[in-house]
């Protein structure tokens, strides 16, 4: 039984978000379409919870570990899919869920598994991410809302970055490509890519980057955003970049400070 708690445990904390859901529906075997217990957890979660303090809401599908991985990926997006409809059609505002992602089936090794029925159920589920308002701290926003002034910093949460890595993760790529849609409506806007770094002794002023060997980090990361948004055709000239290696740690876990941030510089 430690085991399987262990396992289901681990399962909540590898969401690209890296936090614990905030509800979860699970399905039936082979299943995507919800019984009445189940529209009734989503309609609870929409009663209960506050939207005035909600940033975003992340939604994953994930399933057990039969059938092909194709297979498993198309059912998987198909769970997310139902839980995206059904929350859109109980009222929820489409504009606040920015990921639907199927990952797919969660591989076990089942002659290792204490209760494989048990483990294989609770994998067969969707997870409800919410990130909060305000969630990186005073004097940070976490969002291109229509309000911004000089000074700002903008950070979003789906733009972090794995340990010793520039490279976007798929999650990234798909904040920066609505960040780049906001961008184009707001063409007066400029703005700095502030890269950062975690986990960096202070005799350092910045990370090695896996990739180049180089003490770089912060500043490859900031390059890598700079660099994906020209490729969504935001003008260079509204954009500069920089590293900030470890100087401004967000005191909120190492994750964070994997991050980039928008500096606005001219409205």
């Amino acid at each position: 039984m430690k085991l399987t708690l262990a396992l289901l445990l681990l399962s909540f904390y590898t969401v690209p978000a890296q936090q614990k859901p905030v509800e979860t529906i699970y399905f039936e075997f082979d299943r995507y379409d919800l019984t009445a217990k189940q529209i009734k957890v989503v309609s609870d979660f929409i009663k209960n919870i506050d939207t005035s303090k909600v940033e975003s809401i992340e939604i994953y599908g994930y399933c057990d570990d039969r059938g092909t991985d194709h297979y498993n990926f198309k059912l998987s997006n198909k769970r997310a899919n139902t839980i995206q409809n059904l929350l859109i059609r109980k009222g929820f505002n489409p504009d606040k869920i920015v990921i639907r992602e199927g990952k797919g089936r969660i591989v076990v090794k089942a002659d290792t598994i204490e209760n494989l029925y048990e483990t294989r159920l609770h994998n067969r589920r969707v997870d409800l991410i919410v990130v909060k308002k305000e969630d990186f701290g005073k004097g940070i926003i976490t969002s291109f809302k229509d309000n911004l002034k000089v000074g700002d910093k903008v950070c979003l949460e789906s733009i972090l970055f794995d340990i010793g890595s520039a490279k976007l993760t798929s999650t990234a790529k798909k904040e920066l490509d609505k960040v780049a849609t906001t961008l184009q409506k707001h063409l007066n806007l400029k703005f700095e890519i502030r890269g950062h770094v975690c986990c960096t002794p202070e005799i350092y002023h910045d990370g090695i980057d896996r990739a180049t060997k180089e003490r770089r980090l912060s500043w490859n990361r900031a390059k890598t955003v700079f660099h994906y948004l020209i490729s969504k055709k935001i003008s260079k000239s509204r954009m500069t970049y920089v590293g900030c290696g470890n100087k401004y740690p967000l005191g909120k876990g190492d994750k964070y400070d994997r991050r980039v941030e928008f500096l606005i510089t001219q409205i």
